[in-house]
């Protein structure tokens, strides 16, 4: 198959010696930081608060400040021929350093922008979707670094695997990347392979209708480019766009061009037939065992095979998979108590995790910990959130993390409590959580939300090992070193069966 690849053209790494990021902190905004490190650059950038992530950058190189302050900016930073200003759409137009960059003359550009300028000569494998997109994506990354094709890689969530959101090759031509809808940002990017894991509206705050974020999706189905490929999920709301000659295949966990077959789940562990239009991979283990993992990795090994990963690197692969931090992540699992967090904050995802929770511990008692996510989500998704959450046995609701917005007049988590129907239910300040959790009986424990609930993760964590009187040192887990790399070969999808 031709590579049809983009001309190359100046890489924006190529005309600045210095970057300065606002937002510096955001997950997409840290691993375009450390891929500026990586090519020997000067790196800065604030941030609102100080987090391990940010810890983590300043010792990778990174200069980082916590005010808006233009006289905290370093020297070196303030000269506009030789910085790049590089800003999230997540920080408003009134911030005032951003103002200054921009009265000065600065080049300004958005995250993604840059990213796609960075992917545009490469053969890009972007994810997209309301919610699926950050796991789909990594174990995409894992597939292709565990096969002899590689990958370079910008995540949306640190993958454990290798501690990192960033990932890069000496020779691979292949960037997988979490294609974010927010703010149109997807727009700006080049696939080769796209795939839709979801597009229940979201982010009505930017788009407005329901129908705006769908066409936003359409819209970026079009940028595929000729000859390339198209995943979506199977009876999605969404028309493909795409050039006639892009190949277009469906997918979903039972159903699809690719699909699953003969799922096993029990004793802790899920087991499954891969089927594709021309193959079948038998016998696959998720390595991390929730049931809306099988979904994920239908989607992600059809975007793998389609890459030139070769049937028998798919098998340890997938089974070594660890999962992205805050995406299903397991702090604690006994027999006694297991402690899942996880990055939900969307009607639909909060139901699938819980779903796959349920369908894991089927004799368990599921609690809930939730912390809704901006007022304008929660004002417009209230009644969908309470259905969710009414899955769970029990559910302590905390206060609206309000992340870049100012607050609603009426908007609170109360909106959602009145109309949960769970048999137990409590409103919950973020300070008396732990107090609460040392006399609520627990059998399995998930906090979920895209705030600062993460940051209360290490101490609940300490009480449910003193209350369970559980060993504190974990296990070590090591991650597999990748396959040897060889000539990236095989394309097409090939007659075969394993």
């Amino acid at each position: 198959m031709q590579n049809n690849r983009l001309n190359k053209t100046e890489a924006v790494s190529d005309r600045y010696d210095h970057y300065y990021f606002i937002g510096i902190g955001g997950i997409g905004m840290s691993n375009l930081a450390r891929y500026f490190l990586s090519k020997n650059k000067r790196v800065g950038g604030y941030d609102r608060t100080q987090t391990p992530l940010t810890e983590a950058l300043v010792k990778e190189g990174a200069f980082i400040h916590y005010e808006d302050n233009i006289h905290s900016v370093p020297e070196a930073f303030l000269h506009k021929d030789n910085t790049l200003i590089v800003y999230t759409p997540a920080v408003h137009d009134t911030h005032g350093e951003l103002r200054y960059f921009r009265e000065k003359g600065f080049t300004v550009m958005k995250r993604a922008q840059v990213l796609g300028e960075i992917t545009r000569a490469s053969d890009a494998v972007c994810v997209a979707g309301t919610h699926g997109k950050t796991t789909v994506s990594s174990m995409i990354a894992h597939l292709l670094r565990q096969s002899h094709v590689d990958c370079n890689a910008f995540l949306g969530g640190i993958l454990k695997n290798y501690d990192n959101n960033l990932l890069l090759s000496d020779d691979s031509p292949i960037t997988v990347v979490e294609a974010d809808e927010y703010d149109r940002s997807f727009h700006w990017l080049h696939p080769w392979v796209a795939i839709v894991t979801s597009a229940e509206p979201d982010h009505l705050d930017i788009y407005g209708t329901p129908e705006a974020y769908r066409e936003s999706f359409e819209k970026f189905t079009s940028l595929i480019r000729p000859g390339g490929y198209l995943i979506m999920k199977k009876d999605i709301a969404v028309s493909s766009h795409a050039d006639p000659s892009v190949k277009l295949f469906s997918y979903s966990e039972r159903e699809g061009d690719f699909h699953a077959d003969n799922i096993r789940i029990g004793e802790g562990a899920i087991l499954f037939d891969f089927i594709a239009p021309d193959r079948q991979i038998n016998d696959l283990s998720l390595g991390v065992p929730v049931k809306i993992n099988i979904e994920n990795a239908v989607a992600a090994i059809a975007a793998a095979l389609l890459c030139g990963v070769r049937p028998e690197e798919i098998r340890p692969a997938i089974e070594t998979f660890r999962g992205a931090k805050r995406r299903f992540d397991f702090h604690l699992k006994t027999k006694d108590i297991v402690f899942i967090d996880d990055y939900a904050h969307h009607p639909g995802e909060l139901a699938a995790s819980i779903q796959s929770i349920k369908a894991l511990y089927p004799d368990k008692r599921i609690t809930g910990v939730f912390q809704p996510h901006l007022y304008s989500r929660t004002r417009d998704f209230a009644d969908a959130f309470a259905k969710s959450l009414s899955l769970l046995d029990d559910v302590v609701l905390l206060d609206i993390y309000p992340a870049r917005e100012e607050p609603i007049e009426g908007v609170t988590s109360q909106l959602i409590f009145d109309r949960i129907t769970s048999p137990q239910k409590i409103l919950c300040k973020k300070e008396e959580l732990l107090g609460l959790l040392k006399e609520k009986p627990l059998q399995v424990l998930v906090t979920l939300g895209a705030g600062d609930i993460d940051r209360l993760l290490p101490g609940i964590e300490e009480l449910l090992q003193t209350r369970f009187a559980i060993n504190s040192t974990p296990p070590v887990v090591s991650s597999p070193s990748p396959l040897s790399r060889g000539d990236r070969k095989g394309r097409n999808l090939s007659s075969g069966k394993e």
